[in-house]
C-alpha cells in the first residue's frame, strides 16, 4: 500500500510539475501576445491619424501666455517633413479676424505708368437755349490693370571702320584702320541674348515654369526654339557664367564656422554610373547663418546620399553642421553635429498616446522660448538658454532614461531617436549661433521639391548641376532682397566682357549682398 501511494503522489507531482510548466509558457505567450497587441494598436493609433488626423505639426493646445499656437509665426511648422505627394486632406478651422478694407488700386505697384481716359459727352450743346456747356467737374470712376504683352526685338550689332584717307594716300606709310567693338555675348554664335537667357533661367527656377512648356510662350513673342536648344543655352549660361559666382559663394561659406545642410531625393535619366534612370539621384542644400554674414544658399546635385557628398563639398570646412538625424552627419573630422529639434518633436507627434504628448510639450517648452530670444545677440541667447533651457532639455532626457520605452512602436521609436542625438540636441545650449532646429534648410530645399514636380527629371548629370547653380543663385539673391531676374541679367551682361577668370576678385562686386547688385537688382518694391 505504501508503495502504490507513494508511486500516486510521485504521478501527482508530475502532472502538477507539468502544469505548472503549460502555465508559465501560456503566461510567457500572453505576455508576448499583449506586447504584440500594443505594438499593433499603436500602429493603428498612427495610421489613422495619418489618414484622417491634421496634417500640421501646430500645437493643439494653450500656452500660458496666451498664445493658441506656438507656431502662428513658423511657416514651416505647418509643413509636413515628407517631400513627396500629401494627402488632399485638410481640416478647416473659422478664424474671426477684423478685416481692413483695401484702399483703391493698392494692388498696383507705385511707379506703374498712368494712363487717364477722358470720356466727355458727345455734344456738349444745351439742349434747352442751346448755349454752349462748361465742364464742372469730374470723377474717376473706376480703375483697372491693363496688361501690354511683351515683344520679341532682333539687336544687330554691326562694326564699324574707319580708315585714315591722309595717311592712306602717303604710300610711305601704313593707312590708320580704327574698327568700333560690339561686346561679347554670353553664349557665343547663338541668337540668345542676355535678356532671353535671363527670363528662360528666371521663368524656370523663379517661376518653375519647365522649359518644355516656355517654347510655346517664346513662339508667341516671335522666337522659335524648342526645349533641347533652352537646356542647352541653360547648361551653358550656367557653366560659363553663373558658375564662377557659385564657386565664389562655396568659397565664401567654407571660411564660416556654421552652416545648415539637408538633402532631398531627385532623379537623372542619363548616370554616369550605370544604374537605371528610375534610382534616386540627390539634391544636397548648404545654407549659412544670418549671424554670420549675408546669407547664401548652395544646391549640390549628386548621384547618392553617401558621406563621401558630404565630405567632398565641404573639404577646407571647420565648425558645426545643423542636420537631421541621417547617419551621413556624424564623424567627420573637424566638424561637430547639432541636431535639429523639429524631427525630434515630428517622432513624438506620431505617438497617439499621453507620453507623446508629454514628448511634444517639452519641445514646445523650448520653441517658446526661442521664440523670447529670437531677437537676442548670439551671447545673450546663449546665457538665456544656459539659464532657462538647458534644465528643460535634462528634465526632457531624465525622463526618457527613467522610462522603459521598449520595442518597435512608434513611441519606442521616438525615444530611441530623441536618446541617440542627445548629444546634438545639446549643441545649441553652448552657441547662440547656432539654431534649434535645420528649418532653414528645409525651407531652402522647397524650390528644389517644387521644381521636381515641374520638370520632373534632369536627362543629364550636366543638366542636374546647372539647376543646382541656378537653384543656388536663385535662392541666394531672393535671400538678400536682389530681384533674381534684373540680377541674371546684370551678370550675363557684364562677366562675358570682364576678366573673371584672371582677376577672380571682380566677382565681389558681383555678390548679392554688394552695393552695386543692391542699388541696381534690389528689390525696390515693398
Amino acid at each position: 500500500m505504501a508503495n502504490a501511494s507513494s508511486k500516486n503522489e510521485s504521478q501527482q507531482d508530475k502532472i502538477i510539475r507539468l502544469l505548472e510548466e503549460q502555465l508559465a509558457h501560456s503566461n510567457q505567450q500572453n505576455k508576448e501576445l499583449s506586447k504584440q497587441i500594443e505594438a499593433l494598436t499603436d500602429q493603428v493609433r498612427h495610421l489613422t491619424k495619418l489618414l484622417y488626423g491634421s496634417k500640421t505639426e501646430k500645437s493643439k493646445y494653450n500656452s500660458p501666455d496666451g498664445q493658441t499656437s506656438l507656431f502662428d509665426d513658423e511657416p514651416s511648422f505647418s509643413e509636413p517633413e515628407q517631400t513627396g505627394e500629401q494627402s488632399q486632406q485638410t481640416i478647416s478651422y473659422t478664424v474671426v479676424r477684423k478685416i481692413q478694407k483695401k484702399k483703391r488700386n493698392d494692388s498696383l505697384h507705385d511707379g506703374i505708368e498712368i494712363e487717364a481716359v477722358h470720356h466727355h459727352p458727345e455734344n456738349t450743346t444745351c439742349d434747352c437755349c442751346q448755349v454752349q456747356m462748361i465742364e464742372i467737374g469730374s470723377t474717376i470712376v473706376r480703375e483697372e490693370a491693363e496688361f501690354i504683352p511683351a515683344r520679341m526685338k532682333k539687336i544687330q550689332h554691326i562694326e564699324h571702320a574707319y580708315e585714315c584717307k591722309n595717311c592712306k594716300s602717303d604710300l610711305s606709310q601704313k593707312a590708320q584702320i580704327k574698327r568700333g567693338k560690339a561686346p561679347q555675348p554670353p553664349i557665343q554664335r547663338s541668337i540668345a541674348g542676355p535678356s532671353v537667357l535671363a527670363k528662360v533661367i528666371h521663368d524656370k527656377f523663379s517661376l518653375y515654369l519647365p522649359l518644355y512648356r516656355q517654347v510655346k510662350e517664346w513662339d508667341r513673342y516671335g522666337l522659335s526654339t524648342n526645349d533641347k536648344n533652352l537646356s542647352n543655352w541653360v547648361i551653358r549660361a550656367s557653366h560659363d557664367w553663373l558658375l564662377p559666382i557659385y564657386e565664389h559663394m562655396k568659397h565664401l561659406m567654407m571660411a564660416k564656422s556654421l552652416m545648415h545642410v539637408d538633402e532631398t531625393y531627385a532623379q537623372i535619366v542619363n548616370r554616369s554610373d550605370g544604374k537605371s534612370g528610375q534610382t534616386n539621384a540627390y539634391n544636397w542644400v548648404f545654407r549659412s547663418v544670418p549671424s554670420q554674414g549675408p546669407i547664401i544658399t548652395l544646391f549640390q546635385s549628386s548621384l547618392s546620399r553617401a558621406r563621401s557628398v558630404l565630405e567632398s563639398f565641404i573639404e577646407g570646412f571647420s565648425g558645426t553642421i545643423i542636420c537631421d538625424g541621417y547617419s551621413a552627419y556624424d564623424k567627420i573630422e573637424g566638424v561637430a553635429f547639432a541636431n535639429c529639434l523639429a524631427h525630434i518633436r515630428r517622432y513624438w507627434l506620431k505617438v497617439v498616446s499621453k507620453n507623446g504628448q508629454i514628448g511634444v510639450k517639452y519641445c514646445d517648452d523650448l520653441y517658446r522660448l526661442e521664440r523670447k530670444f529670437k531677437h537676442l545677440s548670439p551671447s545673450k541667447r546663449r546665457k538665456k538658454r544656459q539659464k532657462y533651457s538647458k534644465p528643460i532639455v535634462k528634465e526632457f532626457l531624465d525622463w526618457l532614461e527613467r522610462s522603459p520605452f521598449y520595442g518597435k512602436n512608434v513611441l519606442a521609436k521616438a525615444a530611441d531617436y530623441t536618446l541617440n542625438r542627445a548629444n546634438g540636441l545639446k549643441a545649441f545650449l553652448y552657441d547662440g549661433r547656432i539654431e534649434i532646429d535645420n528649418n532653414p534648410a528645409e525651407n531652402a530645399i522647397r524650390p528644389s521639391v517644387i521644381g521636381r514636380k515641374n520638370w520632373i527629371h534632369s536627362v543629364s548629370e550636366a543638366g542636374a548641376k546647372a539647376n543646382a547653380i541656378c537653384l543656388s543663385i536663385a535662392e541666394t539673391a531672393k535671400a538678400n532682397g536682389v530681384d533674381f531676374y534684373r540680377y541674371l541679367l546684370k551678370l550675363l551682361t557684364d562677366l562675358p566682357n570682364l576678366d573673371i577668370y584672371q582677376q577672380p576678385e571682380i566677382l565681389n562686386r558681383y555678390m548679392p549682398w554688394s552695393k552695386m547688385i543692391q542699388a541696381e537688382c534690389g528689390n525696390k518694391v515693398k
